[in-house]
């Protein structure tokens, strides 16, 4: 036994050593950098920040470095750091009403107050490959500047006219959860059903939600807003009795406008769907906001009918660090759990041999009678 283990602990050596000479990769050319993988790798860094719940940027590009790009294996290794992290206390809730917005876009209204901002986005590009980027060609200065501007909220103008349900508030003497720190219990609160979404994967938020627009679930959704910006976060202090500011970070927020026929105690209104995650995500924030609508099923007496409807199904699979790790695991030694399963599939087999054994001859001796 100590040399099979001593055996194993030298590969696993080996294989350390050899996933760092291929991360480095050929040394003729120059390593990448930190502040690289930041600045031009922004939304992987993003997503990141966001599946890790942890906000920097540095950390998360040198994740991404660690893992050669693997993003849910970055995600793993930032996420486990995390937790290494000491807690000063809980920040005050963002205001994203007072975002300095650097992209905003609405589907329902074409005039917006404050206009449509289109921002940095792929959305109006050719998905062709662009050549020039091999050579390295320098890139114009922009002749539009980031405006950095804060706008109203698309909601509440439909709020204005009584036409959308309120917006987010939480029964009274509600304390609100905290994921990283509270075991999972079903059913799940709002806030905390949020904070899962926030952080889960973003591929299975997104085939979720679009399983809710191919009639898997109640939805006949509209984007309000997307909004991407810079938001203040703030931190108590009790010995001052005010709130600091700690700094600005970087979100998207996503209002999904929702029909909702109305039921014998509410008229027929539009409902909301939210998504706010770190950095520049808006594909999670949209994802996360239809999935949100779809869970909401108890407030508004709806039947669970489609799998993006059902909490625990959702929110105990969203988590791509727990399902990594559950997946992954089946490469590891099962060797003893192996033999115990061959060993019953063989006496099962002889038995069922013995058995056709036994009516084939039988059948023989029928036939020869």
């Amino acid at each position: 036994m100590y040399v099979a283990v001593k055996g194993g602990e030298t590969a696993i050596a080996n294989a350390h050593r050899l996933l760092a000479d291929r991360r480095r990769g050929d040394r003729n050319l120059p390593s990448i950098t930190i502040d690289q993988v930041v600045e031009q790798l922004g939304l992987a860094v993003d997503r990141v920040m966001a599946e890790a719940s942890l906000y920097d940027r540095a950390l998360a590009a040198l994740a991404v470095r660690q893992a050669r790009g693997d993003m849910i294996e970055a995600i793993f290794i930032l996420r486990a750091y995390r937790t290494t992290l000491p807690r000063f206390g809980y920040s005050e809730p963002v205001d994203t009403a007072n975002m300095k917005v650097e992209r905003r876009v609405s589907a329902t209204y074409k005039d917006l107050p404050g206009g449509q901002l289109l921002g940095p986005t792929f959305d109006y590009t050719h998905r062709l490959l662009d050549p020039s980027l091999i050579a390295d060609e320098a890139v114009e200065e922009p002749a539009v500047k980031e405006p950095g501007e804060h706008v109203m909220r698309v909601s509440d103008i439909l709020d204005g006219e009584g036409l959308i349900e309120g917006d987010g508030q939480m029964p009274e003497g509600h304390v609100m959860g905290d994921l990283t720190r509270e075991p999972m219990e079903f059913p799940m609160a709002r806030d905390l059903r949020l904070q899962a979404l926030a952080r889960g994967d973003e591929g299975f938020l997104l085939a979720l939600a679009y399983s809710t627009q191919r009639g898997y679930g109640r939805t006949h959704p509209f984007v309000g807003e997307v909004r991407i910006g810079e938001v203040e976060v703030e931190l108590d202090l009790p010995e001052l009795g005010f709130a600091v500011s700690l700094g600005t970070i970087r979100v998207t927020e996503c209002q999904m406008v929702n029909q909702f026929m109305g039921s014998a105690k509410q008229p027929p209104q539009f409902t909301r769907g939210y998504g706010l995650v770190f950095g520049q995500s808006e594909r999670k924030a949209m994802s996360m906001s239809l999935v949100d609508r779809a869970l909401r099923t108890d407030e508004f007496n709806e039947d669970i009918v489609a799998p993006a409807q059902d909490q625990e199904f959702v929110i105990s699979h969203a988590d791509n660090v727990q399902a990594t790790g559950f997946v992954e695991h089946l490469k590891l030694p099962h060797y003893v759990d192996f033999q115990a399963e061959l060993d019953l599939v063989r006496r099962m087999r002889r038995d069922y041999d013995a058995a056709n054994s036994g009516e084939t001859a039988k059948e023989q001796r029928e036939a020869a009678e």
